[in-house]
């Protein structure tokens, strides 16, 4: 099954109760009866060229009211995520998890590939978000990073929470116990599940990748910015505007001082790299000058040529 789909339905059948899980997986049992069942339907669910989008809002206008908000959402997300020929399996997959659960019985969480393993808290990440407001998304967003940057700051922290030897549910314990009461729940869960879904060695990056989701999320996009001294209001103002003219949509900052850089900020958002720095300029002037010095004793690469001697030259 597809990482998205394991982890939003972990994340659903986290947040219902233990007497509510066989009732949640008979229902599922009764969607997945009613998808193979139904001819016109099934041909619907399963029609290649029906929009994702489009058997989203089919399944959940037929099961709004007729079950569970929880029941909805799993059948609704397997619509949208797997492929067309796959959604009745899909919907079998969930309602057989949701039975193990119910039994007391969970399915183990396989490794994956680095990708694969993001998918998988992204999904996870995606049931969790559908839950909050906005002003508690912003809030989830910014606890993130800060437990992000204090596992940089922080390797032996690190190296613990990361160690694939130490079991899950071991570096869960960690976690709760430091976390506990200084975050929101939401953010407690998101953490946990990426010790759990995620790769060990990859923690870090998948909290940030979080960060990001979380501000998708509330339809923003995050700016990295690293600066060489301190950000004031006016300036992050000026910075979030100019970014948000770039990217096309809202622009969240997210700033870290980095006094090596001299001063000046570098900003990254998503793949685009901007280095205003007072090192990049710096680093900059030395390559020009360097390739002026090396012009000069006749030395030319930008055409692309093998390096030769000047003319006159022993």
């Amino acid at each position: 099954m597809k990482p998205s789909v394991e982890g939003y339905i972990a994340a659903i059948l986290e947040s219902t109760d233990s007497e509510s899980l066989e009732s949640l997986a008979a229902e599922l049992d009764a969607v997945h009866r009613l998808v193979e069942s139904n001819v016109p339907l099934r041909i619907a669910l399963t029609d290649t060229a029906v929009p994702a989008t489009a058997r989203r809002e089919v399944v959940d206008d037929l099961l709004l009211g007729k079950v569970s908000d929880s029941a909805r959402r799993a059948a609704v997300y397997v619509a949208g995520a797997v492929f067309a020929p796959e959604v009745p399996t899909g919907v079998e997959w969930v309602a057989h998890r949701a039975h193990r659960a119910a039994e007391g019985a969970p399915m183990p969480i396989t490794s994956l590939g680095h990708l694969q393993a993001r998918d998988r808290v992204s999904g996870f990440a995606t049931a969790v978000f559908e839950d909050l407001p906005t002003s508690e998304l912003e809030e989830v967003e910014d606890e993130l990073f800060r437990f992000a940057r204090t596992l940089e700051a922080m390797p032996a922290l690190r190296v613990v929470l990361s160690d694939r030897d130490l079991p899950a549910p071991a570096r869960q314990k960690i976690v709760d116990e430091l976390l506990r009461d200084k975050v929101r729940a939401a953010t407690l869960r998101l953490i946990k599940y990426t010790l759990e879904g995620g790769r060990p060695r990859d923690l870090v990056g998948t909290l940030d990748f979080l960060v990001e989701r979380a501000a998708q999320a509330r339809g923003w996009r995050v700016a990295r910015v690293r600066a060489g001294q301190p950000v004031d209001e006016e300036q992050r103002a000026e910075l979030s505007s100019s970014l948000t003219a770039l990217a096309g949509r809202p622009v969240e900052l997210q700033v870290t001082v980095d006094p090596d850089l001299l001063g000046g900020v570098l900003v990254q958002v998503g793949d685009l790299q901007v280095d205003a720095t007072a090192r990049g300029r710096l680093n900059q002037l030395r390559e020009h000058l360097l390739g002026q010095e090396w012009q000069a004793r006749g030395f030319d690469f930008s055409d692309g040529s093998n390096p030769g001697t000047s003319q006159g030259s022993s």
